[in-house]
């Protein structure tokens, strides 16, 4: 039974006297329902019995048997532990009152104020007096101190049995009259304490009587709870008598009062266990995310470090257009998960210094810095795959320049050489007249100066060649075949023109002079017409230029090759003026001409046509450059368009970045506030993302143009999207920062004086607004807050000590966060691994070991099981069979030992 008169000494005289005033509001008209009163009677009879008992006597008619006050003092010794005045033993009226008045008035020096109760009606036996007086002692001593939860007494009882009865199906307590009719609470009750009492599976919610009687007799039986009310009452009553009732149910709590301290234990092993469940859990989804992110950047490097050459510049910018949709689609996610990956960590590492665990060491290579040192490699693979990209794309675009130059003069001289070597080989002058041996060795000199002017074409062919080899031309084998019997065939042609001007000399000296006029135009005419094919060629000749200086200077140099058009054409009227010389003179001199100059193959006509196809390329050249001028001015714009935004971006994220870090230091208002204005800052800086889309649209369009340089602007795209990163990164840093001491200044208690306290000696302090402090600074700081660490062996001891705390890693300097936890640590107290022993020795019985049975009944069951896997088993001389240690369990929880 419950020791009353302890807890009496613990109760307040302020406390019982309000508690008391609430609690005597109670309906007295009510006792005069006459099934109520039935109730009460038996129940505070029995309650009385169940202390008087003690001192071997009994009542049988309350409202009598209190009459003189004998028993009434003697049931207050009892229940109370203390001692009242000496009653007195006449049997008159005068001492019976005198009696009665000693009994309420030790009542009301427990602070209660008893309410329409006088010696004189509990003397002359008024029932509802009586009633209404053992009803306010039972209130006093066996249901006030009743406490669940900051809830006491009437709620605190009520509250009580919900806990225990919410397991049980069909068992809702939600008052003390008509909740406990089926009897199923009662029996609930029961069952949770001590199951093997009852078999609650077995009663059934339609049969109250049954349930009633079974309960009250197994009370009575093993847990010495005198009956107190009839199952009939109960069940043939519309609604319980509330008090009845609750003097019934107090009987339970007291009785199961050990089993509420077990509770309690739980109670605190749960919040400790719920706490460590939730950091484990954290800890694998840092190492679930940060191996992602490893992976991702492992696999990511090596794409990136790929240097696989494309054949053309098509290929080339598919490439460049998978590398765009990586760095648009696929990084910008992983770009957010290192933000939160980094988040995450430092939320944990707060938690975990809140709760006085030691701090979260990630595996191996998972550490955020191994992190961002893979971040670093992956971003310079980035910067270097993209420059390969753009010096392959100009090295194609070179390649299928010269590659096409290549042929074009490939295929003019292979059709300048066709039917050369059968020329040279054929033996004419050996039945030719003198003139025409003459005429052949005229002509075969005309051949020989064609041949000499074909030389630098040839060994332009030969250059080309050899380029397209030293820049890795994908086609170079066809070209050097190609390139090779152009040389062979070169070389062939050399040898049969000497053998062929050797045979025509031997036979010189039997020919006549040829007509000179022939010979003249011949000469002139030959290299008149390699100047026409080589101004063709130039004319046709494609050309690449990436700025407006380049196209300027062609539009330059073809300006100069037509003003020497003039010179030009008046050597074409004079070989044209030779031509008709031999005309004149034939007609003149009756000469029948054969047709053809006998000393070359370029005919007037030829020349003539060869001449109007150059005039007509001179327009087409005149276009094509003023396009090309177009363009590259086209392009100044976009470098232009470009410089503008990239200058505005530019300066926007500096001033962002500037305005943040001024902030980070010169927060105002509750963190609360700075957080939501911290949110509403990243709200506007991410409001700023269509800008820096627009910025990489005209980005995109100046490299799909080609452009590889910009005079406007010292900014780079890459130096924008690093910038751009930071920032992001920061502002989300900064918020952490703040809801980390909110969480701080929950946990710890710390008001939000005491922080902007703390925040104000640390930006005094704080002198370069580095957002950290140097070893000198924090001491001087810790000065200014009272601690003695002032230059002398104890105080440089304690500085050191405090170091170890704020600068576990040694770098130097002290944090704000870090301060923060220090100040924290110094003014609030935590959960220890002593009070978590203490907590376990309660549900073991006070036993050195525990067992999973003792830990399923007392803790939840996913927090049981949690133990049980990680308990190691108890091998002390007391162990039994399925015994667990807990104290290396709890000292573990706290990184004191080894689980």
């Amino acid at each position: 039974m419950v020791d009353y008169h302890a807890a009496n000494n613990q109760s307040s005289v302020g406390g019982v006297q309000t508690y008391m005033e609430q609690e005597n509001d109670w309906d007295r008209d009510l006792l005069l329902d006459p099934a109520w009163e039935k109730q009460q009677r038996k129940t505070f009879t029995a309650w009385c019995n169940s202390h008087l008992r003690k001192s071997g006597t009994q009542i049988e008619n309350i409202e009598e048997d209190f009459r003189d006050g004998l028993k009434l003092m003697l049931l207050l010794e009892v229940i109370s532990g203390e001692r009242l005045a000496k009653p007195e033993r006449g049997k008159m009226r005068v001492h019976k009152i005198n009696n009665v008045n000693k009994a309420l008035d030790f009542i009301a020096s427990k602070g209660v104020k008893l309410v329409s109760i006088g010696a004189e009606e509990i003397v002359d036996g008024n029932a509802k007096m009586t009633l209404g007086m053992i009803w306010t002692i039972i209130l006093r001593f066996a249901i006030q101190d009743i406490s669940v939860e900051e809830t006491s007494a009437k709620e605190g009882l009520l509250l009580w049995c919900q806990r225990k009865t919410a397991p049980y199906k069909n068992v809702n307590v939600q008052n003390f009259h008509i909740s406990w009719k089926d009897g199923l609470a009662f029996n609930a009750l029961i069952h949770r304490h001590r199951p093997d009492l009852i078999d609650y599976d077995s009663l059934r919610k339609d049969d109250p009587v049954t349930n009633l009687n079974n309960a009250f007799e197994v009370a009575e039986k093993h847990l010495d709870i005198p009956k107190m009310l009839d199952a009939e009452d109960i069940v043939n009553t519309a609604r319980p008598d509330e008090k009845a009732i609750m003097t019934y149910v107090s009987s339970f709590y007291h009785a199961f009062s050990g089993a509420q301290k077990a509770e309690t234990a739980a109670n605190r092993i749960c919040k400790v266990l719920a706490v460590n469940q939730e950091n484990e859990q954290m800890m694998e989804d840092y190492e679930k995310l940060a191996s992602d992110l490893l992976e991702w950047i492992r696999r990511t490097i090596p794409w990136l470090e790929n240097r696989t050459q494309e054949k053309t510049v098509n290929d080339m910018q598919a490439k460049q257009e998978d590398f765009r949709d990586y760095r648009t689609v696929h990084k910008p996610p992983k770009v957010q998960e290192k933000c939160q990956l980094e988040i995450s960590f430092n939320t944990l590492q707060t938690k975990l210094r809140l709760s006085n665990r030691p701090a979260f060491m990630p595996s191996e290579g998972r550490m955020v810095s191994d992190i961002n040192g893979a971040w670093h490699t992956l971003e310079g693979a980035e910067k270097g795959y993209e420059e390969w990209i753009l010096s392959e794309i100009r090295r194609l675009e070179r390649l299928e320049h010269l590659a096409e130059k290549f042929h074009q003069k490939a295929a003019i001289h292979e059709s300048w050489t066709d039917g050369k070597e059968a020329m040279l080989t054929q033996k004419d002058y050996e039945t030719s007249t003198l003139s025409e041996v003459k005429a052949l060795l005229r002509k075969h000199e005309a051949f020989e100066s064609d041949l000499a002017a074909h030389q630098d074409r040839v060994e332009q062919i030969a250059a080309i060649a050899q380029e397209l080899n030293e820049l890795d031309y994908y086609d170079s084998a066809s070209v050097n075949a190609r390139c090779q019997k152009i040389c062979d065939q070169w070389d062939v042609l050399g040898a049969l023109t000497l053998s062929r001007k050797e045979s025509l000399e031997r036979t010189e000296k039997q020919l006549e002079s040829i007509d000179e006029l022939y010979l003249e135009y011949a000469k002139r005419a030959a290299p008149f017409n390699n100047w026409m094919e080589g101004a063709m060629e130039d004319l046709q000749d494609m050309f690449i230029v990436h700025n407006i200086e380049e196209i300027q200077g062609l539009i330059t140099a073809h300006e100069q090759f037509k003003s020497t058009l003039s010179e030009a054409n008046k050597e074409r009227e004079a070989i044209q003026a030779i031509q008709a010389e031999v005309q004149k003179i034939a007609q003149s001199n009756g000469i029948k001409l054969s047709g053809a100059n006998p000393y070359t193959t370029i005919t007037p006509e030829s020349i003539d046509n060869k001449w109007e196809k150059a005039m007509a390329m001179v327009p087409l050249r005149d276009n094509a450059l003023q396009e090309e001028l177009n363009k590259q001015n086209s392009n100044d714009t976009l470098r232009a368009t470009f410089a503008t935004q990239a200058n505005t971006v530019g300066a926007y994220i500096q001033a962002k970045m500037e305005e943040i870090g001024r902030i980070s230091i010169e927060m105002n208002g509750t963190l609360e506030d700075q957080l939501t204005n911290l949110r509403d800052y990243q709200t506007t800086i991410l409001s700023y993302m269509p800008e820096i889309n627009k910025l990489e649209g005209c980005h995109q369009l100046i490299q799909e143009a080609l452009i590889f340089d910009n005079q406007y602007t010292s900014y780079t795209m890459e130096h924008l999207r690093v910038g751009w990163e930071q920032l992001l990164t920061t502002i989300a840093r900064t918020i952490n920062e703040v809801e980390n001491q909110i969480l701080t200044r929950d946990a710890k208690g710390i008001s939000q004086e005491q922080l902007y306290e703390y925040r104000a000696s640390f930006n005094h302090f704080d002198k370069d607004h580095s957002g950290a402090l140097m070893a000198e600074e924090f001491k001087a700081c810790l000065i200014s807050l009272g601690y003695d660490v002032e230059n002398d062996k104890q105080g440089d001891s304690e500085f050191a000590r405090i170091m170890g705390i704020v600068d576990p890693n040694g770098s130097g300097a002290v944090t704000f966060q870090a301060f923060i936890d220090f100040m924290s640590r110094e003014t609030t107290d935590t959960d220890t691994a002593d009070q978590v022993i203490a907590s376990f020795k309660i549900l073991a019985a006070d036993k050195t070991f525990i067992t999973a049975e003792e830990l399923r009944r007392e803790l939840p069951p996913d927090q049981a099981e949690y133990c049980i896997a990680r308990m190691a088993p108890y091998s002390g001389p007391d162990a039994v069979p399925g015994a667990l240690d807990y104290m290396s369990f709890s000292t573990a929880l706290y990184g004191e030992s080894d689980l």
